[in-house]
């Protein structure tokens, strides 16, 4: 019963973190599965957690499908190359040893943080689209810059819009709005590629998964909620976000190294 209700609260903590601030909460989802809701190691953690990326992805494309915010052509392109290399990638960090993939991941959690703190931009070609004409132009961009957040995705067990944005940004020059709710077809993509790819494995804790989930869903519409009553402040909580992601990467590099240094010595 407690892991239970450590994964709903957990699912709800970074749901409430998507809906508050748009982005980044899913890389909380490793670090809470497998410090605080105890999963069995850090693959099972990046394998629950690439079931809640996914399905937090899934919802919040379903919105943005609906605002026609969504350049369907450039982001299936760019999900289609990515699901290359997110397979690639997780079949890559399955074969890392868990203590060794913990310490990267913090790494990579401070990193992002760091990244966060910058503003986003966007190009300025509302009306870009993949078509005959374009497609010399477009798609070397968009497979290349697609397969490598792909592998980075999957390697890690991450949505990876924090890559994913700048990345159709710079492929395509859209703004900032079109490529955030672009991006996550490519979330979507890599996060079922991710999951499938360790769940064939034995990887994923269903159960602990579906309340994750469960606590995602709820956390997000409360955090939608919330945030367009604290309007104005996007970038003070975006800020505080960044904040306690580089705070936490601190926290689960220096576990992760100094198990990694523990085993070195033990052997």
């Amino acid at each position: 019963m407690l892991q239970a209700a450590l994964a709903v609260t957990s699912g709800g903590a970074v749901g409430l973190s998507l809906g508050l601030v748009g982005g980044g909460g899913s890389i909380l989802a490793v670090p809470l599965l497998y410090y605080l809701v105890g999963v069995a190691s850090p693959h099972a953690a990046i394998g629950t957690g690439s079931v809640a990326v996914a399905a937090s992805a899934a919802l919040g494309l379903v919105s943005h499908a609906r605002a026609r915010s969504v350049k369907w052509r450039c982001a299936l392109v760019f999900a289609a190359a990515g699901i290359v290399g997110a397979a690639a990638g997780a079949s890559f960090g399955k074969a890392v040893d868990g203590t060794k993939l913990l310490a990267l991941f913090g790494l990579l959690m401070i990193m992002i943080g760091l990244v966060m703190l910058r503003p986003r931009r966007g190009g300025t070609d509302r009306d870009v689209m993949l078509t005959g004409e374009t497609a010399a132009q477009l798609l070397p961009s968009l497979l290349g810059f697609g397969f490598l957040t792909g592998a980075a995705s999957g390697f890690f067990g991450i949505g990876g819009g924090f890559l994913i944005v700048p990345g159709l940004v710079g492929a395509t020059a859209m703004p900032i709005l079109n490529a955030i709710g672009s991006s996550l077809v490519s979330v979507t993509a890599f996060g079922l590629t991710t999951a499938t790819s360790y769940a064939l494995s034995g990887l994923v804790d269903w159960p602990v998964a579906g309340l994750f989930v469960l606590g995602g869903f709820a956390g997000s519409l409360f955090g939608t909620r919330l945030s367009h009553r604290l309007a104005g402040r996007g970038r003070t909580l975006s800020l505080i976000f960044a904040a306690i992601v580089v705070a936490a990467g601190l926290y689960v590099a220096g576990r992760g190294f100094a198990d990694w240094l523990a085993q070195g010595a033990a052997s």
